[in-house]
């Protein structure tokens, strides 16, 4: 106890922040990484570093690390077979100054997948965040766009063809360089 007999505080759980997603192989990584300084050449902005390039799945954010194990275990749960992503458009959200890259036709696995996850996940009790949002599949290339450089014609990009395999956990500790990711788990998708 405290010496003026106030009680003490109570510790917090230690937290992991973290999210699902597909991690794409480095060949279309550094394909995306190019499109992104391009990109960042002609409309300004923060090109996102190759190694953080990746499509969320689902993100839970701040989630207790003694309950990691548990987080592991729901997510191995969740069947889906791999599928093929078709990487051939470009996107600007004007709301955040951002450049992203996605299907100009998502395919429908990769939907039942992101809405497997995030149903496997509520029903354990985690809280995915924007779960009641529309999954919008995209990876981030470009942020902090100048508004005043905002996109009004998007380059074309030549299709990317992703074999995905498998989905990850993802842990990211932020920085002021940007947020570091680390892989926490792997799942693959088998038929």
């Amino acid at each position: 106890m405290p010496p003026d007999g106030q009680t003490a505080p109570h510790a917090r759980p230690a937290t992991a922040r973290v999210f699902f997603a597909l991690w794409p192989p480095a060949a279309i990584v550094e394909l995306l990484a190019g499109t992104a300084r391009s990109a960042a050449s002609q409309f300004g902005g923060k090109a996102t570093r190759p190694a953080s390039i990746h499509l969320t799945l689902a993100f839970l954010g701040e989630v207790a690390e003694s309950s990691l194990p548990r987080l592991v275990e729901t997510a191995a749960g969740v069947r889906a077979a791999p599928f093929a992503l078709q990487l051939d458009t470009l996107g600007y959200w004007p709301h955040n100054h951002l450049l992203w890259a996605g299907c100009s036709a998502p395919p429908p696995e990769l939907l039942g997948l992101a809405k497997a996850l995030q149903q496997q996940l509520g029903a354990a009790g985690f809280a995915v965040a924007d779960a009641g949002r529309h999954f919008a599949a995209h990876l981030t290339l470009l942020r902090k766009i100048p508004a005043a450089q905002a996109p009004q014609k998007l380059p074309a990009i030549a299709p990317l063809a992703w074999p995905c395999t498998g989905f990850v956990l993802v842990g990211s500790q932020l920085s002021a360089s940007g947020p570091e990711y680390k892989i926490l788990a792997e799942f693959p998708l088998v038929p």
